[in-house]
């Protein structure tokens, strides 16, 4: 079987069984195809026929040309998918990525803000403009909810219940609604019943967030956003679109907030993905301490 022929069944997992994101598709789709275009390179297989020998030699060809754990990691998870959805399809007898295992590397938690940092970068949106008015309603939504990004943009207008102070968030065929504070339902009343009728470019525009053209804003031109405000407000760690969603629930965490509501809140299918949040805030505490505490400093 060609390549493509392969690729085309993963690609069609992906889409109807798994319901990936389109995040996670690229990512997966591109994984993969730089496996089949290296068998095309360097042996004479397709993906279908290779062994565990030409896999395990392509992770470290993947090695060899600089790739960092991480990426090399990611490689390997996407091949193990990718060769788990043809065995159950009939393509391959036998599972060839056995003893395909990432390097253990210490895994790096999150990086969050402080409550100060949070209130600092909300503070920047200047609203003396629609664009001011808009971006203060997309991070006070942003923190208030832990949403992704991805959800974020995919909002539209009637997944907001100001008066009810709730969000409604559909991901993968899953519907949740997610409490809103005081202070971003004020934020996204203004930007809904002033500013937003003025900035769409169609009266049946959906989309809750658009772009100065009038259209649903798009996930690079988030990240514009939230760059030039960390850069405005003097923030020197480095902040992405999902450093919001992860101060959130450390914050929450903190505060007394239970895994299970957290998880629920976050849109998690797994609790082990959660968890990653006990750790931080633990480590939060130890750095409190050490920093603190007098006797933490005897030799």
């Amino acid at each position: 079987m060609q390549n493509s022929e392969c690729l085309d069944v993963f690609n069609k997992y992906l889409v109807e069984v798994k319901k990936s994101s389109q995040n996670t598709l690229s990512s997966y789709m591109r994984d993969v195809r730089q496996l089949g275009d290296y068998l095309d390179v360097h042996t004479d297989v397709t993906i279908d026929s290779a062994t565990e020998d030409e896999l395990h030699e392509y992770i470290e060809w993947l090695k060899g040309n600089g790739k960092s754990v991480a990426t090399v990691s990611r490689a390997i998870a996407s091949i193990k998918c990718l060769y788990g959805v043809l065995v159950d399809n009939g393509i391959v007898a036998e599972n060839p990525t056995g003893k395909l295992t990432p390097d253990k590397t210490t895994h790096k938690l999150p990086q969050i803000l402080t409550s100060k940092e949070v209130e600092l970068l909300l503070e920047q949106p200047s609203c003396t403009d629609a664009k001011g008015y808009r971006d203060r309603a997309m991070l006070e939504l942003l923190y208030a909810t832990g949403i992704r990004v991805s959800e974020l943009i995919a909002l539209n207008l009637s997944d907001v219940n100001t008066s009810a102070g709730v969000v409604r968030c559909v991901s993968k065929d899953k519907e949740r609604l997610i409490p809103l504070y005081s202070t971003a339902i004020k934020a996204l009343t203004e930007y809904i019943e002033f500013v937003r009728p003025q900035m769409i470019a169609l009266p049946g525009e959906q989309a809750l967030f658009v772009n100065v053209s009038g259209e649903r804003m798009s996930r690079q031109g988030f990240w514009k956003i939230i760059k030039s405000y960390q850069q405005k407000a003097h923030i020197e760690k480095t902040i992405t679109p999902h450093t919001l969603r992860h101060s959130f629930a450390a914050h929450l965490l903190e505060n007394g907030a239970d895994l299970h509501s957290i998880q629920e809140m976050l849109g998690h299918a797994d609790i082990s993905s959660t968890q990653i949040y006990s750790q931080l805030v633990k480590k939060q505490l130890k750095d409190v301490y050490n920093k603190a505490h007098p006797r933490a400093h005897n030799a």
